[in-house]
């Protein structure tokens, strides 16, 4: 069992990055036996679910003409825009079936905010926008976090990155992780997270 200051973060263990899902990862689903064991490694355990509203920003659905994963600018910087998925309440928003919610100490939604996106578990992607996670890790005196989940060139990175820059140990667990790999983007946010001391494992 890990100490109490070291948690793990499950991110984004949803139906619509599953296979069959909205923004489905290519084996998605290969992370929840994984996560699962680790769940059971860990007392400090916080799971993240994307939540957006149906019209949210960042679909290209809300941009007429535009194709999904195309780019566009929001006030906030470059932006990735993508098929509609994880509407707030939907079956694709839900959890993995499969993933052992229950063991869950907290869960983190985010993206709710409709003019911003969200994939960082810490930050919305203006990166000063806090989802409230770092004052709860602070406030159960956790210095030391393990991520997990999908996918891994995303919502993993940018929460890997973020929580390096706060001061926490990360490490991430890629063998509890998928990545979508836009365009060169899992290779990207791999060398990104080793330059900022992000240990990656599995």
């Amino acid at each position: 069992m890990q100490p109490d200051t070291h948690a793990l973060i499950a991110i984004d263990v949803q139906n619509d990055f599953c296979p069959g899902g909205a923004l489905a990862v290519a084996d998605g689903e290969a992370v929840v036996a994984p996560i699962n064991a680790l769940l059971d490694e860990f007392t400090v355990r916080v799971l993240t679910q994307d939540w957006h509203p149906a019209d949210h920003s960042s679909f290209a659905a809300s941009h007429p003409g535009a194709a999904p994963y195309s780019m566009t600018r929001m006030p906030y910087g470059p932006q990735v825009l993508w098929p509609v998925h994880c509407v707030q309440g939907s079956t694709g928003a839900a959890f993995h079936p499969g993933l052992h919610t229950d063991r869950a100490d907290l869960v983190i939604r985010k993206g709710f905010r409709p003019a911003i996106d969200s994939y960082s578990a810490f930050f919305e992607n203006d990166k000063v926008t806090p989802t409230g996670l770092d004052g709860y890790l602070r406030s159960r005196g956790v210095t030391t976090l393990t991520l997990a989940g999908l996918a891994t060139d995303f919502c993993v990175a940018y929460s890997a990155l973020d929580a390096a820059r706060l001061g926490y140990a990360v490490t991430v667990r890629l063998d509890a992780c998928r990545g979508i790999d836009l365009e060169g983007s899992l290779a990207t946010a791999l060398d990104q997270m080793r330059a900022v001391g992000v240990s990656l494992q599995g």
